[in-house]
Parts: C-alpha cells; structure tokens; sequence
C-alpha cells in the first residue's frame, strides 16, 4: 500500500484580520487623543491691547543669584520669607503681578521656586530672561 500523505503548507497570508487590528488601534488613538490636554501649560502670551492704560503702580521685582539668594526689591529674603512676602502681595492688591529676573546662569529649581509661589497665590509672573543663558 503506497498512501502517501499530503501535506503542503499555505504560503498565503490572509489581510482580512490585519486590517481588523489596524481599524481598531485607530479608533483607539482617536479616542484617547481627546483626552489629552491640548495646553498642558497655562501660558499668557504677551499681546498687545489698544484700550490698556498705563499703571501708577510699582511691579515688584524678584531677583534670584545663581547661588539661590532671592530677593524682593532689592531686600535680600529666604524662600520662606519671600512667600509670606508674595501672600501679603496677593491679598493687599487686586491684580497682584511680580517679574521674576534672575541672573545669568541661575539653576532653574530656583525659578521655579519663585513661579510655584506665585502661582499658588495667583500672582501674575513675568520672566525676564534677558542675559540668561
């Protein structure tokens, strides 16, 4: 008896559940994609406004040394101090707003110190980087 077996492999390759896969990773991203944040900073841009008047009002200045002395007006303060400093700011005016300047070089830990304090109080914070490098 000479039966032989017949096996042969199939080289075909079926595209009907690859693009089941593919169809259904889209649809997967799309959704998830609506839920990230499109601004995941808060970030007010400068613009220029026609019906804005000039302010009486002294802004003041937060300056941090490389070292990682800060100080507010030219007073030289410690981190502890210039929050209870920013949180008087922050209840004795209605629009408080500081500029945060600090020198060149300064590690940026220190500036974001001084921008988690004022955000915390809501005070508006303007970076002046100028000579930063």
């Amino acid at each position: 008896m000479g039966l032989k077996k017949r096996s042969k492999v199939s080289a075909e390759f079926s595209m009907s559940s690859l693009t089941d896969i593919i169809f259904l990773l889209l649809i997967f991203f799309m959704l998830t994609s609506s839920l990230v944040a499109p601004n995941a900073l808060n970030l007010k841009l400068p613009s220029s406004s026609k019906t804005s008047t000039p302010s009486d009002r002294q802004i003041d200045d937060v300056r941090i040394s490389r070292g990682g002395n800060y100080y507010l007006n030219n007073r030289g303060r410690s981190l502890a101090e210039l929050e209870s400093e920013m949180e008087r700011l922050a209840r004795r005016t209605r629009n408080p707003a500081i500029t945060i300047s600090p020198d060149p070089g300064t590690p940026t830990e220190y500036v974001v110190a001084v921008m988690d304090i004022a955000m915390r109080y809501r005070i508006n914070g303007v970076l002046a980087t100028e000579g930063m490098e």
